[in-house]
């Protein structure tokens, strides 16, 4: 039977991929708390191994920090990624110094937040669409607080599991290719 998550993606409008073994859904949910400087999110991957439907679930942020709404890299604010699917987006590639999911394949869209506060603004009017770099990476290896770990990207709060992530992206890769769908969901209202 196909998991919940992906009946709610789908309820959503957006594709889940079914078909074959690795074939990867990774879903951010983002937590309806709104922290800046808390990994109160979560990144899933929801897939068929040889047994069947696996689900995995890690702690993450899916929100910049809170020293990147203090100093957004951009006069018009800090990046804060909108949810949807991003079809393709997402490649095998290299993140500072490290592999990681990276945004190579295609245009997100981010919300601009621009007044430096500790609300993270989610704003219709501040929405572009283009190449920002919100990349899927991890922070140090156990972090407690975002701070300077996401300036708009998806972030892993441990190392331990973001290297498990990337295990399983790296097998899906080796069977589907290097580019990724990565869908970003608000959390549902039980």
């Amino acid at each position: 039977m196909k998991p919940v998550l992906l009946d709610y993606v789908e309820s959503l409008g957006h594709a889940v991929f079914e078909r074959g073994q690795y074939n990867l859904n990774i879903i951010g949910i983002r937590s309806d708390t709104h922290e800046p400087n808390k990994f109160d999110d979560r990144i899933c991957v929801v897939y068929k191994d040889e047994k069947g439907w696996v689900t995995r679930t890690w702690e993450a942020t899916c929100d910049p920090g809170q020293y990147w709404l203090d100093h957004p890299m951009k006069p018009t604010g800090t990046a804060i990624l909108v949810p949807g699917q991003y079809r393709g987006v997402y490649k095998v590639g290299t993140h500072r110094t490290y592999t990681a999911l990276t945004q190579r394949g295609g245009r997100v869209k981010i919300y601009r937040d621009g007044n430096k506060d500790e609300i993270l603004d989610h704003d219709p009017e501040s929405v572009t669409e283009g190449y920002y770099g919100i990349n899927i990476h991890k922070a140090g290896t156990s972090s407690t607080e975002v701070d300077r770990w996401s300036a708009g990207c998806q972030v892993f709060a441990n190392t331990a599991d973001f290297d498990e992530f990337m295990q399983i992206v790296k097998k899906s890769a080796a069977i589907w290719g290097e580019f990724f769908t990565y869908t970003l969901v608000d959390e549902p209202q039980m």
